[in-house]
């Protein structure tokens, strides 16, 4: 018996995972045809709009992802720190 949703009773976070790889894997294949010397101009700039809205689709993914993780720190966020900088200097 399978839910209602289609999803075979996987979690919200399953399935934003499984979209997030999915969308990982549709740009490495991407980036890999885009350096197909065979595609035309017109092949390649279709193929860079599509790499355009797929990135951002990726990005709302992971915003999203990164909204349902619980905190893993129980420290209280500090909101105003001392910055830790290093310089560093070449001779």
């Amino acid at each position: 018996m399978t839910d209602s949703h289609g999803f075979g009773g996987m979690t919200q976070p399953e399935i934003l995972d499984q979209d997030i790889r999915a969308l990982q894997e549709w740009l490495r294949a991407a980036w890999q045809q885009l350096a197909d010397p065979s595609l035309t101009a017109f092949g390649r700039r279709e193929l860079r709009n599509q790499m355009k809205q797929y990135n951002a689709d990726l990005r709302a993914h992971l915003k999203r992802a990164a909204e349902l993780q619980p905190r893993l720190s129980t420290e209280p966020e500090r909101s105003f720190a001392k910055p830790e900088m290093r310089i560093f200097a070449w001779r």
